[in-house]
């Protein structure tokens, strides 16, 4: 099986940290490709930010349609998700979309954390749009981030650690999403130190994908009519003027 992971942001230490937690996460036999975004932003944090990475997201999909088995879309908030899940004849995920329904089966209430409070609303919102927010035990989120994020998840350890005991003492979380593509790999480093079932996104996406792979093998794109699309990457391009 050939799993593609898409880190949405332009940070190569981000996309080496995913690929390395999605080759752990991956059963013998599952090959892993971690690719970043051909163009965007080097940390995806604001609801623009979400949206310019998109099309980058769909880029990096579509450039190498027909190489892989089932995609991965690793970047909390999932960008550019449903277009994908509607464009490509190979099932999907986004690490937020597997990390809500692992959690939400982990415990009967699951909190989010992450490294800044800056991603708070992209989170809240993504979290609604995959109807779990009923869910959700809270947010614990650190404070403004500006350094290199594919070092964040050493930087702020501790403070994680913190949080997350917050979120499990405090809110009532059963479970506990680390949320963030920069935190990829950090939850079995720091489990043995959270009272709770600590869930990373990358992880829970690869097994899911996996698991949908067997369920719903690769066949055809939803009939659509072709169109000429103008102004986006003619990688884009092509899957509307596939049809």
């Amino acid at each position: 099986m050939r799993l593609l992971v898409v880190n949405s942001n332009t940070t190569e230490s981000v996309t080496t940290r995913i690929g390395a937690a999605a080759r752990l996460a991956a059963s013998p036999g599952t090959e892993i490709e971690a690719v970043s975004a051909p163009f965007g932003l080097p940390l995806i944090v604001t609801r623009a930010d979400w949206l310019v990475a998109g099309p980058a997201t769909l880029a990096a999909l579509a450039a190498r349609r027909g190489s892989y088995d089932a995609a991965v879309i690793a970047c909390f908030g999932d960008p550019g998700l449903d277009a994908a899940k509607e464009l490509l004849d190979v099932p999907v995920l986004g690490i937020s979309e597997a990390a809500f329904h692992a959690a939400a089966m982990l415990g009967r209430r699951f909190g989010v954390v992450s490294f800044t409070a800056a991603l708070r609303p992209m989170f809240e919102e993504c979290l609604a749009h995959h109807g779990l927010a009923g869910r959700c035990a809270g947010f614990r989120m650190g404070p403004a981030f500006a350094g290199d994020p594919g070092l964040v998840a050493e930087q702020r350890a501790e403070l994680l650690v913190d949080l997350c005991r917050q979120s499990v003492e405090q809110d009532g979380a059963e479970a506990v999403i680390l949320a963030g593509g920069p935190l990829a790999g950090l939850a079995p480093i720091i489990a043995d130190r959270v009272p709770a079932s600590l869930v990373d996104g990358t992880a829970a996406a690869v097994r899911m994908a996996e698991a949908l792979v067997g369920l719903a093998p690769p066949g055809a794109a939803r009939a659509r009519r072709p169109r000429a699309l103008t102004g986006f990457a003619p990688e884009i391009a092509a899957l509307y003027s596939a049809g």
